[in-house]
């Protein structure tokens, strides 16, 4: 059950990162989302990939 917690807690603080941007600056995240509305499929997929990469590389060195 522990891991749920950890999960739940994750996805809280993900929800509160993803949003401060926003928050903060919403007429240049509405400009940052429509520039990559406007990207390609294969940048975006690299994109992607490489967030994923160094999210599991830092979660690596943090434990």
């Amino acid at each position: 059950m522990d891991i749920w917690h950890q999960l739940l807690v994750a996805f809280c603080l993900m929800l509160v990162l993803e949003g401060i941007i926003p928050f903060l600056y919403p007429r240049r995240w509405r400009v940052l989302v429509a520039q990559l509305a406007a990207t390609d499929d294969r940048t975006l997929r690299i994109m992607g990939l490489v967030t994923m990469l160094c999210g599991t590389g830092l979660l690596y060195l943090v434990n």
